[in-house]
């Protein structure tokens, strides 16, 4: 890794990165019920807490968390309970059968019209369909993917050796990832955000969780935007365009990995692991995001123009690209 790149990155992290990651995401879990729901194996409060996390996604925090404080939140045992009444859907049979429900809100159509009267899925007042959708997913892969424990799962999926067989190490989370990356509706970014933050801080004495945890990354555009507007990319002769590009041999994702290498994120905090990937893809986005640093997007740089910011940190270093030059 060249050293104008790793120097380029420890900036951003000495400025953006931070050094509770770790602490607020149990500080969530614990208010939550997650981090007593995994000593005790009980899936009701994991299943809850995430279906939360994964539907913000698509939409603004705030708009999000403003329509379900007006409006029914959907918990696990509501969702068991209309199960087990046979709803009579083939649908609704199990995790394997669930695929093509096709439920829309606004249309009030599905692809089993003629079982729609005794669905208990559109009966969850959530913000759309797809919500519904996947909360019902996500409910059949806790109980017949999961066998009704969830933590058991995870922790046969990162058994001993199982990550050791992961190369490159951005697969760590593979077990884990791979198979929820099928549940309905829910996007790669969202997913890996959650679990990453469930992995790494929902119980302190699993290291395998702590280490799958530490290397899950979510390459959104702001990260993908900075490594263009850096000219980290170009450094590399690694461009792409966003998207599943960022994910494969020399994208976004391996470069964090790469640089991840050479920078001791225990620097940032004692109890970090030494090489953490997820807190540097975390610091870079912190760095970008408006509702955070706000110093590299699109509101503060023009997509036609080199970055004209004199005041920010990494001005004299940047390679201050055009992101899109025509």
């Amino acid at each position: 890794m060249p050293d104008n790149v790793l120097h380029l990155v420890f900036e951003v992290c000495s400025i953006a990165g931070s050094r509770t990651l770790i602490d607020d995401a149990r500080v969530e879990l614990a208010s939550a019920g997650v981090i007593e729901a995994v000593k005790k194996r009980r899936d009701a409060a994991i299943f809850d807490w995430l279906i939360g996390a994964v539907s913000l996604q698509g939409i603004s925090d705030a708009v999000a968390l403003g329509y379900i404080e007006g409006h029914e939140a959907i918990r696990l045992t509501d969702i068991n309970r209309a199960l087990k009444k046979n709803p009579g859907c083939p649908k609704l049979r199990g995790y394997h059968t669930f695929y093509g429900c096709a439920y829309r809100k606004w249309k009030g159509s599905c692809a089993e019209p003629e079982h729609m009267p005794a669905c208990p899925l559109p009966r969850h007042d959530l913000r759309n369909g797809r919500l519904n959708r996947t909360a019902y997913s996500l409910a059949l892969f806790f109980r017949d993917v999961c066998l009704g424990d969830f933590v058991g799962w995870v922790d046969y999926q990162l058994r001993p050796g199982t990550l050791q067989q992961m190369v490159p190490a951005s697969l760590y989370s593979q077990p884990v990832i791979g198979p929820m990356g099928h549940i309905e509706g829910i996007g790669p970014k969202v997913l890996s955000m959650a679990m990453a933050d469930f992995l790494l801080a929902a119980d302190a004495e699993r290291t395998a969780w702590i280490e799958a945890g530490a290397r899950m990354i979510a390459v959104d555009s702001l990260v993908h935007n900075w490594m263009h507007r850096t000219g980290v990319l170009h450094r590399l002769k690694a461009e792409h365009p966003y998207g599943e590009a960022c994910y494969r041999t020399g994208g976004c994702s391996e470069i964090i990995e790469w640089v991840s290498k050479g920078i001791d994120a225990r620097q940032f905090n004692p109890g970090y692991p030494k090489d953490f990937p997820r807190f540097i893809q975390h610091a870079l986005w912190r760095f970008c995001a408006q509702d955070e640093l706000n110093t590299c997007n699109g509101n503060r740089i023009k997509d036609t123009d080199r970055c004209k910011q004199r005041v920010c940190e990494l001005y004299n270093r940047c390679g201050r690209r055009r992101l899109h030059p025509h």
